[in-house]
Parts: C-alpha cells; structure tokens; sequence
C-alpha cells in the first residue's frame, strides 16, 4: 500500500448512537485524552507495514515479547515508548495511521504517524524508499481531523486536538542516516557539524510551529539520544567499546539547542506547549551503569550478529539473546522494551535534568484542573 492510502481513506462508521455514547463518556472523562505520535522508527508502531520500504519490522523476532508474541512493526522486542505512555495513561495503544482499523471510536483514542527512517530533513532516510516524511505525517494529521471533525462536529474535534497529548522524536537519522551515514556524505560537505546543528534546529522549528498551528498544545519533544553508544556505531567505530566521538559530539550539540529552541518557542507562544524530554541523559544513565538497572550490558545487542551484534538487521537468522530484559538494547539501534520503560519513567516523573519545564505527571496534574 502506498503511503497515499490508508490513512487518508474514507473508512465506514460504527452506528452513529453508539459512536455518541462513546464521544460523550470519552469527552465526560478528565483523564482520557487523544495520543498523537510523529517521528521515526523508536516510535513507529506499525506504519512502515504498509509501505514498499526496507526499513520494517514486520517479522520475528521483532515482537517476541509482544502480548501476542508476534512482529508489529514495532523496532522493539515488545512494546515502544508510545504504547507504555498509552499504558501509564490507562489508554489502549494508538493505531498507525495507515492502518485499516483506524475508523469511528479507534479515531478519537488518536493516532501514530510515525514512520521508520524518517527525519527532520526531507532527504534523510532516502535509501529506505517509501517512508513518510514528516511533512506527509502533518499532512495525514491534517486529513485526520478532517475525518475526526465529519464523525463528531467542528468543535468537538478541535477540542479533541487541542487537549491531546503528542509526542515527537526526530533528529537521530539526521546524523546516523543521513550526515554520518557514508564518508563525504552530502550534508558532511555542505556543513561542518557546528554549523549542521543550527541548521537541523531551524528547520525543526518550522516543523513544531505547524504542529502548533493545527491544534497541538502539549507537545512531548525527545532529543537525540547517545547515538554514538548504539551497537551499529560500536561495531562500526569502536576499537574497545567506547562510544564513537563524533557521533556524541554532535548529539551533545543539538540537544541543547533543541531545549533553547523550545524555551525561545514557548515564550513566543506565552505557554508551556513544548516540552523537552532529554533522552540522552535518560539513555546515558543505562549505558555508563547498566548494572544499576538490571542490565548485564549496555553495549551488545540482543538480536545482531557480529561485534556487540551491531551487524545488518535482526532476522531469524541472528543471534538472539534468552532474557531481553537483561539488555539495554534490543537491535543494533533501537532500546529492549526494558530500556523502553525506563525512559518512559523519566518522561512521568523525572527531575529538570530530564523533563523541561515540567514532566508529564506534573502535565496531567496541572490539565485535569482545567
């Protein structure tokens, strides 16, 4: 299926009496609100299924863990970053947006439009074909709500929007998939890493400011995470495990930059609509003492082959580790569920170092007042 179908197809409606009693016991509850979720593959619960793309996870052992032990399309061993929010909120899953079951009461839990490989620049992620970049993923959010609004009225669809919670994670195929992807990369010839950086920001700006301008008022904003610590980078750049430095570097330089930028946004907006979730500090914490959270290593992957398993993709044909929990890892990129988990509690609950201005637990406290 292309990424031209699916999502922005009509799709029949349940019995409009009962898809009413839905809306009124779901706009009747201070605590339900829609999920909406943008980025790439740490994210992604099933889009790239439905795409002619090389970056997918529809077979085992992706989903190993998963409830029904079956590959999702997730990039994890069981469950992602978005479906242990939904879970901490007491929601079901989200659906991807391409997906057929994405229609009368599924619409108003929200929806994933999130999509692997992609990233903040149009051309990053280019080898893997059929992605949806994320100005097709606003684009979709776009046509969602014109669903949303057809199935519930004008104004219970704006207030659907604008009391939902979204998540959104780019930036790392900026760097592993496109500006360190090969030696003399294009963007390596055109920017030295300093000035990359505020270049990636810019543009990300432009990107935040129309999620705000369609309706998104509590935006959850990840930052690149330790790239250079990744299993691929390891066996890739590392003699003995250290993490690749170039890579580090320019992760150090972009998520501080990322969290002024939202700063310099929120006090244009004069509202806290965009939240930075530090998940590098998150991710370091794991990777420096995994052993202090249950990991017997933050270095090799459970699923890979060759060095720290960092080696081509994971495939019934590689290794594979017995005890995911024991791995802060699951592929040669992408966290266990485990690590999944634990950055989730540092987006609930975490300190200023990790969440700013605020964490998502202080977010609900302060939204089920109003």
């Amino acid at each position: 299926m292309s990424s031209s179908s699916g999502c922005c197809s009509w799709l029949p409606n349940p019995g409009i009496l009962g898809l009413l009693a839905f809306t009124v016991v779901f706009f009747g509850r201070a605590e339900c609100r829609a999920f909406f979720v943008f980025g790439d593959s740490l994210v992604d619960n099933g889009n790239n299924n439905y795409l002619a793309t090389t970056a997918r996870a529809d077979g085992p052992p992706y989903g190993i863990d998963y409830p029904t032990h079956r590959a999702t399309g997730r990039f994890s061993n069981g469950l992602n970053i978005p479906d242990i929010i939904s879970e901490r909120l007491g929601m079901e899953p989200t659906l991807p947006c391409l997906s057929p079951d994405l229609k009368g009461e599924k619409l108003l839990v929200g929806a994933n439009f999130a999509s692997a490989g992609v990233g903040i620049l149009n051309d990053t992620g280019v080898q893997f074909m059929n992605i949806i970049r994320i100005g097709n993923q606003l684009d979709y959010f776009q046509e969602y709500q014109r669903r949303v609004s057809d199935l519930i009225g004008a104004a219970d669809a704006k207030q659907l929007v604008n009391k939902a919670l979204v998540l959104i994670t780019l930036g790392g195929n900026d760097f592993v998939n496109n500006y360190y992807l090969v030696p003399f990369s294009a963007r390596s010839r055109q920017f030295t890493i300093p000035e990359y950086v505020p270049f990636l920001i810019s543009e990300y700006r432009k990107i935040l400011q129309r999620l705000y301008d369609m309706g998104a008022r509590r935006v959850i904003v990840t930052g690149t995470g330790p790239i250079g610590c990744v299993p691929a980078e390891l066996a890739q750049r590392s003699r003995a495990g250290e993490c690749a430095v170039d890579l580090m570097r320019a992760a150090a330089l972009f998520n501080p930059q990322l969290t002024q930028m939202l700063a310099e946004l929120n006090s244009e907006l004069k509202a806290d609509v965009f939240i930075a979730a530090n998940t590098y500090n998150m991710h370091m914490d794991f990777i420096f003492n995994p052993q202090a959270f249950g990991f017997v290593t933050s270095k090799v992957a459970c699923c890979g082959q060759g060095p720290y398993n960092g080696i081509g993709l994971c495939t019934q044909a590689s290794n594979l580790c017995p005890n995911r929990d024991i791995y802060a890892f699951w592929d040669p990129f992408h966290p266990s569920e485990k690590a999944n988990r634990i950055i989730v509690e540092g987006i609930f609950a975490g300190s200023p170092q990790y969440m700013h201005p605020m964490n998502l637990s202080t977010i609900m406290e302060l939204d089920s007042r109003t």
